[in-house]
């Protein structure tokens, strides 16, 4: 986990908890829980608005051109006598 063993992660925690006391600790907790999650909240907002508009959106309009060759076969025009 980013390159840290446990003995890192429980010196960083109990640095935690001397500065911010063990009451403090738990409303950072929620607090950091409900802001991950309205971050989720508004990517999938964004991700769906995305789609939408890309759904919505109609297809580029197609250009009809005239094929540089003529089709081969008895169709093609000749210039009468």
């Amino acid at each position: 986990m980013f390159g840290m063993g446990p003995w890192e992660i429980l010196v960083i925690l109990l640095i935690a908890l001397l500065l911010f006391g063990a009451k403090r600790i738990p409303e950072i907790a929620q607090g950091l829980g409900k802001g991950i999650t309205e971050f989720k909240r508004a990517v999938r907002d964004v991700q769906g608005e995305i789609e939408n508009s890309v759904e919505a959106s109609p297809p580029p309009a197609s250009q009809n051109t005239v094929s540089p060759n003529p089709p081969s076969g008895s169709e093609s025009p000749t210039k009468s006598p």
